[in-house]
């Protein structure tokens, strides 16, 4: 049974909530719960313990009634708390790009956002259809905007939506988010109905899409090769219609489709969870690429700001790692004479601080994220091993899965035209570099505590070594090599790296490892592998140890 004071404060929500759906769904909720349903007032109580909190990563959370939960009514209080410090900076009257994916309702969450935007005086352009998240982070520039809003849980499991932010031309950072929030809270408790609206605001579609293929098309040189075999997936995303048309633009081969996760849908229904990295997620593609004889298989998760790539090695199938692919890509980049910083984040692989330096470009470390990585003075290149990669950041700085794409067929197509494969050209770099392995380890909770509980733990037990080798530790919690604070620990030694650290979008507790041999211990590949993969299995089980997982 629920309280009297319980059911008031349910019941109220629901007189403000504007969502049918939403209504309806708390209606069930209750008496379910008056039945006596512990599983429905557990639910019950999650979704009203405290305000989603709006943060550098925007909002993401499940869909649902209650003020925890992704909504109508969260999200448009999210609106008018951006909307207020957009005006209140200075920006009445500016452009904000708004753009949504194929998400169970992105599209009433962007209509919204347009809405208000547009009731504080705001100039909003809403996307005339569903768009990757690269389109937005695009039309920051091509459209002159001060601000955008993409609605996307991007590789999030179907029952989640999200609320992503930009300023200027990339993700909000502290303490804009703060500041935001601040005005969230301050119409937090008006009726959601008080909050001004109108709908003077602009569609925009093909005028945006053209564009940004052009853009795309510009990336490829009119002598390169374009004779290639490849398999591709948008795993129920929003990424074909544009990579099709990008492909048209540059004159690749057509790709071998993955027809059943062709066309976006939002169940997501033949993937456990929609994120090439995930176990199984490319087991479609892989099938399809070895039918058809690829060279490769690529993949976007379902928002296609980021891309993955799986090849042949030795004729056996593989995802390539998303350190692996930001090598290929920066080689890439770094023959190609592109020149500027080279960037990735501290738990990406330490191979491009040499990659850089071997090609005479500046390389800079940043914290996880693209709002980091996106912000690097004249960045030439930027990636983070979570298959992120910004290959052209004068247009996009953020990470972009088509664009990355073109980058791909371009690199893979030059390969095959010089007897190449993008085994041959890992193996070159691990002679040229020495052998890096990265591999993560990672730790989904229902109970967050259990992750704050684990970083407790490993700080108050720092290990001396791992692996056999000693490591010294450093809290990034105080800042690490003139970074912000951020939670998460580091260990460096003779050839180990570990990082430990909570995501930020998704209730996991992730390690970064990595292994590293010097290149004259690396010209026997096959050895010098043998050996990284045996010590690489010695620090996982020490990390996993120091964890208490």
């Amino acid at each position: 049974m629920l309280s009297e004071e319980r059911l008031a404060t349910l019941r109220a929500w629901q007189a403000q909530d504007p969502d049918p759906a939403t209504v309806a769904a708390l209606d069930h909720l209750i008496e379910r719960a008056e039945h006596g349903d512990a599983e429905a007032v557990t639910e019950i109580v999650d979704a009203f313990a405290g305000r989603l909190a709006f943060g550098t990563a925007g909002l993401r959370a499940t869909l649902g009634a209650g003020p925890n939960r992704m909504n109508r009514v969260v999200v448009s209080q999210a609106a008018a708390g951006l909307a207020r410090w957009l005006v209140a900076n200075g920006h009445r009257g500016e452009r904000v790009i708004v753009g949504y994916d194929a998400r169970y309702n992105s599209d009433v969450f962007a209509r919204d956002t347009a809405e208000i935007l547009a009731g504080h005086g705001l100039v909003p352009l809403l996307t005339d259809r569903h768009v990757p998240t690269p389109l937005v982070a695009f039309a920051l520039g091509e459209l002159g905007c001060a601000a955008g809003v993409m609605v996307t849980a991007s590789h999030n499991p179907p029952q989640d939506n999200g609320y992503k932010v930009y300023v200027g031309r990339s993700q909000i950072v502290s303490p804009t988010d703060a500041e935001i929030a601040a005005h969230i809270d301050a119409v937090a408790d008006a009726p959601v109905a008080d909050i001004p609206r109108s709908e003077d605001y602009w569609l925009v579609g093909e005028e945006l899409v053209n564009a940004y293929v052009a853009r795309d098309a510009s990336l490829v040189p009119a002598e390169a090769p374009r004779e290639l075999v490849w398999a591709y997936t948008p795993l129920h995303g929003v990424g074909a219609d544009i990579v099709a048309r990008v492909l048209t633009a540059t004159g690749f081969p057509p790709p071998a489709l993955v027809d059943s996760q062709a066309v976006p849908d939002p169940a997501f229904p033949t993937v456990a969870f929609p994120n090439p990295e995930e176990p199984g997620a490319m087991d479609l593609a892989l099938a399809l690429a070895a039918e058809v004889g690829a060279d490769v298989a690529i993949a976007n998760d379902p928002d296609a700001d980021r891309c993955a790539l799986a090849a042949p090695f030795a004729g056996v199938w593989r995802m390539l790692s998303g350190d692996e692919l930001g090598w290929l890509l920066a080689d890439d980049a770094l023959a190609r004479g592109a020149q500027g910083t080279y960037a990735c984040s501290v738990v990406s692989s330490t191979m491009l601080s040499a990659m850089a330096a071997a090609g005479g470009q500046p390389f800079a470390t940043t914290l996880t994220g693209f709002k980091w990585i996106g912000r690097v003075p004249g960045l030439a290149f930027g990636y983070e091993e979570a298959i992120g990669y910004c290959t052209d950041p004068v247009a996009v700085a953020d990470k972009d899965g088509i664009s990355t794409l073109t980058r791909l067929l371009t690199l893979v197509a030059r390969l095959k035209a010089n007897g190449e494969s993008v085994a041959d050209r890992l193996d070159a770099l691990a002679r040229r570099f020495g052998v890096h392995l990265t591999a993560p380890l990672s730790f989904r909770v229902a109970d967050l505590s259990l992750i704050s509980d684990a970083m407790a733990r490993l700080r108050q037990h720092l290990p001396a070594a791992l692996a056999g080798v000693a490591v010294q530790a450093s809290d990034l919690n105080d800042g690490w090599n003139g970074l912000p604070p951020t939670d998460g620990v580091l260990f460096e030694g003779a050839g180990v790296r570990a990082v430990a650290r909570p995501s930020g979008t998704e209730p996991k507790l992730k390690v970064y490892l990595q292994v590293n041999l010097p290149p004259e211990q690396s010209s026997d590949l096959v050895l010098a592998r043998a050996t990284a993969a045996a010590t690489m299995t010695q620090l996982k089980a020490d990390m996993t140890a120091a964890l208490g997982l």
